[in-house]
Parts: C-alpha cells; sequence; structure tokens
C-alpha cells in the first residue's frame, strides 16, 4: 500500500547508509554537550552519535539536538546506551568520568574512573579516541594502555584553554591581538611576529622581572582545560596543538610519562612531536617537574607516572 512519501518522492538509487565522518560523544553532561553542538556548528561530521547509560538523559539531549537541527547543516544522528551505535567512528570522545566527591583522594577518584574508561573502551570499536576528562595526562596514559592502540591515535586535550588564555592575557600587556602572539610558554620561546620578547626584556618572567610577567603563568596554571579543536583532525588541517602524549625518549625522559607538549594533528591523529628547543634552565625545570613522581600501583600500571604541578608545563601560543 503506497504512503504519502511514496506518492511525494520516487527513489532512483540506493543511497550509500556507512558515514564517512563520523563522531561519538560518550556521555551527555554539559561539557559533553558542549562539544556536540560545536560539531554541529563546525560542520565536522556526517553522523554524530551519543552514548549514554541514562536513557531518559540522553533522550532530552538529543531532542534539544533535534530541535536546533533547523538552523544548522544536517548530520544523522543516533543515540544509545548499546555501543553498536559508535561503529564507524572516526573519532570517539571520552569525558565521561565519575567526579570527585567530598573528601576523596585523587587516587581514588583516578580508579574510579580507570574502571569506567576500561569498561568504556572495551566495547569502542578501532577509531582514534579524544580524552578530554582530568587529570588528562594520567587518563591518556590509560585509555593508552586500555586499548593497545598506537600511541598517535590516542590524544589528550591538553592545554588548549591555558593557550588561548596565555596568548589573550599578551594581548592585554602588550595591546597586540592574540593571532600575532606565537611561541610556548618556555620564556625563550615566547615571541610577537617572530620578535622574542626574552631578548627585550631579559629577566621576562624571573622573580627580578620588574614588569612580574610570571604572573600571566600563575593565571594560566590555574584555569581549566577545554576540548581539542576538532577541525585538525576530522578535516586533516596538520595544525599544531599542546597535547597530552607520552614524551619518552625526549629531553631525557626513559619512563612513558605523558605530558601537554605541541603536536601536529591530521586525520591519522598525531602525526608529529614538535621538539621545542629549551635553555639548559627550562630543560632542567622540566625534568624537575617528574623527578619526585609516584608510581600509581593501585591501578595495576607501575609505569603510569603522576608529576605534581608541573604535569602540563607547555602551553602553545601559536595558531
Amino acid at each position: 500500500m503506497a504512503i504519502l512519501k511514496d506518492h511525494l518522492i520516487h527513489n532512483l538509487l540506493k543511497e550509500e547508509q556507512t558515514p564517512q565522518n563520523m563522531i561519538t560523544v560518550v556521555e551527555v553532561g554539559a561539557v559533553h554537550m558542549a562539544c556536540a553542538i560545536s560539531i554541529l556548528t563546525k560542520d565536522l561530521a556526517d553522523e554524530l552519535a551519543l552514548v549514554d547509560v541514562s536513557e531518559n538523559k540522553l533522550k532530552g539531549k538529543m531532542m534539544n539536538l533535534q530541535y536546533g537541527r533547523l538552523f544548522l547543516r544536517k548530520p544523522k544522528m543516533v543515540s544509545g546506551k548499546d555501543y553498536n551505535v559508535t561503529a564507524n567512528s572516526k573519532l570517539v570522545m571520552i569525558a565521561a568520568g565519575a567526579h570527585q566527591q567530598e573528601g576523596e583522594s585523587s587516587l581514588n577518584l583516578v580508579q574510579c574512573n580507570v574502571n569506567i574508561f576500561t569498561f568504556i573502551i572495551s566495547n569502542i570499536p578501532n577509531c582514534k579516541f579524544l580524552i578530554v576528562l582530568n587529570p588528562v595526562d594520567i587518563l591518556t596514559c590509560v585509555a593508552w594502555k586500555i586499548s593497545g592502540f598506537p600511541k598517535s591515535r590516542v590524544i589528550g586535550s591538553g592545554c588548549n584553554l591555558d593557550s588561548a588564555q596565555f596568548r589573550s592575557l599578551m594581548e592585554e600587556r602588550l595591546g597586540v591581538h592574540p593571532s600575532s602572539c606565537h611561541g610556548v610558554s618556555v620564556w625563550s620561546g615566547v615571541n610577537v611576529a617572530g620578535t622574542s620578547l626574552r631578548i627585550l626584556h631579559p629577566d621576562l618572567g624571573t622573580d627580578t622581572d620588574k614588569e612580574q610577567w610570571k604572573e600571566v603563568h600563575k593565571q594560566v596554571v590555574k584555569s581549566a582545560y577545554e576540548v581539542i579543536k576538532l577541525k585538525s583532525i576530522m578535516k586533516n588541517l596538520r595544525q599544531v596543538h599542546p597535547i597530552s602524549i607520552t614524551i619518552k625518549g625526549f629531553y631525557g625522559i626513559k619512563d612513558d610519562v605523558f605530558l601537554s607538549v605541541p603536536c601536529i594533528l591530521g586525520q591519522n591523529g598525531i602525526s608529529y612531536l614538535v621538539k621545542v628547543i629549551l635553555t639548559p634552565e627550562e630543560e632542567a625545570c622540566l625534568k624537575k617537574s617528574f623527578s619526585d613522581v609516584t608510581p600509581l600501583h593501585c591501578l595495576g600500571y607501575n609505569r603510569i607516572l603522576v608529576g605534581g604541578c608541573a604535569c602540563r608545563p607547555f602551553y602553545l601560543i601559536c595558531d
């Protein structure tokens, strides 16, 4: 029996149903929905999948997104508790985890999130992972070990917000647009249009600096993190971003320590690590940041190391 659709349109060919650029977002909390909306507004995927253990919450979030599709390009959207909806995903964003309870230790929280990660990753097919949950360096390392994927395909969101804030604070002080501020926040590398600020101001970032540029760094360290620019991965832009990755073999580091460092991102994940040239003093500071590391034996991974407050020393400030 013919239905209205049959009277309206006539099928000429069988359409290809396999998505070419599918992204999955695991969990639908506030951060996760911000990711989903960003994916939709930037037109990064032809299919978006949402996964959450709460069917009611998932249904409500999906309805919100569907109502807004009138104002956006229209990728297909699927959702469910079953991880089968993630099939064919090129990128899976994992921000699902437990929140720290009052009085709970950081190690207990990490252990809880490791258990969650183990379940999620064991149910997701071959893809690229983007970890956007704190402590991002540790959990990126955990995801890498659990998945068994090459390190190029397990990416931590790193210091993107830190970088943006650093550039914004430079704008406030110098009156120069952030897009013209470049380098890394090892002070020897900070520059505007190729002009080194350290050469112009030798005390830059030191205790003897009368302009107190060290305060800029302190403000950045206190900030939170944001999701990496997905466009670099989905559209193979090969842009540089500060992301969490193991830096074993660099700067004299012999362990699988995960830190946020500048890397080139493309459709295959992490293509290159940018070898930042450090002064002897800066390299000494980097080594000091993980010299008193604590092996997380409770996680079952003796070589996952925590480097204290300086876990993520690099803040990229270039486009």
